[in-house]
């Protein structure tokens, strides 16, 4: 009798099912969570992909616990964040701590729960874009022109505390162009271009982000006309100093043209040899040494003969101390012993 009853259930089953596959109707298929994202770090929402719905009505929910908690919770708002979103709000949100959720997609067929993902605020911030976005083409009679503007933060953003810090980044380019012109503009909501393009159209857009975190989306673009005369003052100033370096350049040439000197003499001039005042190079050229240093200021210089003489008188004499003295003495006074010597031969004779 059972084993009638359980056949029966199995075939009523099997045919349920058959009937079910045939109508096209099946559990849903896996969703995914494919975004997060917090605006300030005191917010955050997140996205989903549903599955296929198996041709059913299919109900999605969102549950979550934070890392080191059992406790499991549902999402507490399916509405801010628009379809197939989970928001939470302050009182949801904690400050270096993990998330943990995951979806789960259920029908009459059955349910499928999408992988768990692991999320930590502080590394999901992506800003709104800047605020209040001005242009404005800036024309001192002083200064070079320039375009000028200025933009502010994002309103959710609270900078007041120090604990959060933006940076922004603006591009441009003409209407027409292809390519957008980047510049980083740092902490400041003020910025300053001066190369453009005079009498183009101009798109300028700016977008910020977070110390940690992504950058925001493009704010609205913002046109601006440059007028035709932008540069105008610049390139006069730029084209007097090349008119008047090209008549100075003449001028030069001029000059060395009509002394008949090369330019390169003109430029690097020879450099003149040593000289000494009052010398003849032909006295050493004709090797007239007696005359050389005559001309040097050498006129006392005794000459040769005499130091020859002295030489050899100087080797003839004996090891006596009297002689020797004389030796010395004469060879410390030359000029003493030339008048001394005539009146010795006298003697000796």
């Amino acid at each position: 009798m059972k084993e009638n009853v359980i056949s029966a259930t199995v075939v009523t089953l099997l045919l349920f099912l058959n009937t079910c596959l045939l109508n096209g109707q099946l559990p849903p298929g896996k969703p995914e969570i494919f975004k997060c994202r917090s605006p300030n770090k005191e917010t955050f929402t997140c996205w989903w992909r549903p599955g296929t719905d198996g041709g059913l009505p299919t109900n999605y929910s969102l549950t979550y616990h934070r890392e080191g908690e059992t406790l499991m919770h549902e999402c507490p708002d399916y509405i801010t964040g628009g379809p197939n979103s989970c928001h939470f709000g302050k009182q949801y949100t904690s400050m270096w701590r993990t998330y943990i959720m995951m979806v789960n997609a259920t029908n009459q067929m059955g349910s499928s729960f999408s992988d768990e993902l692991y999320v930590d605020v502080t590394y999901i911030v992506q800003p709104d874009p800047p605020l209040e976005l001005t242009v404005e083409v800036k024309q001192p009679e002083d200064r070079k022109p320039y375009l000028w503007m200025k933009w502010s933060p994002p309103t959710l953003i609270d900078l007041k505390t120090g604990w959060f810090t933006l940076l922004y980044e603006i591009r441009l380019k003409p209407e027409k162009a292809a390519e957008w012109e980047t510049h980083f503009a740092g902490q400041q909501t003020e910025f300053k271009i001066l190369s453009l393009h005079p009498g183009q159209k101009y798109l300028v857009q700016v977008r910020c982000k977070p110390d940690h975190g992504y950058w925001s989306a493009w704010s609205p673009a913002t046109f601006i006309q440059i007028p035709s005369d932008f540069i105008m003052n610049d390139t006069t100033v730029w084209i007097s100093v090349a008119v008047l370096s090209a008549v100075i350049c003449l001028i030069i040439v001029w000059a060395v043209a009509l002394k008949g000197y090369s330019m390169v003499t003109c430029i690097f001039p020879p450099v003149p040899g040593p000289k000494i005042k009052g010398f003849d190079a032909h006295l050493l050229e004709k090797g007239k040494s007696e005359e050389l240093l005559s001309a040097l200021g050498c006129q006392d210089f005794p000459p040769t003969s005499d130091y020859e003489d002295l030489l050899v008188e100087y080797l003839e004499v004996d090891d006596s101390e009297d002689q020797h003295l004389m030796s010395v003495h004469s060879k410390e006074h030359p000029s003493q012993e030339r008048e001394q010597r005539p009146a010795r031969e006298a003697q000796g004779s």
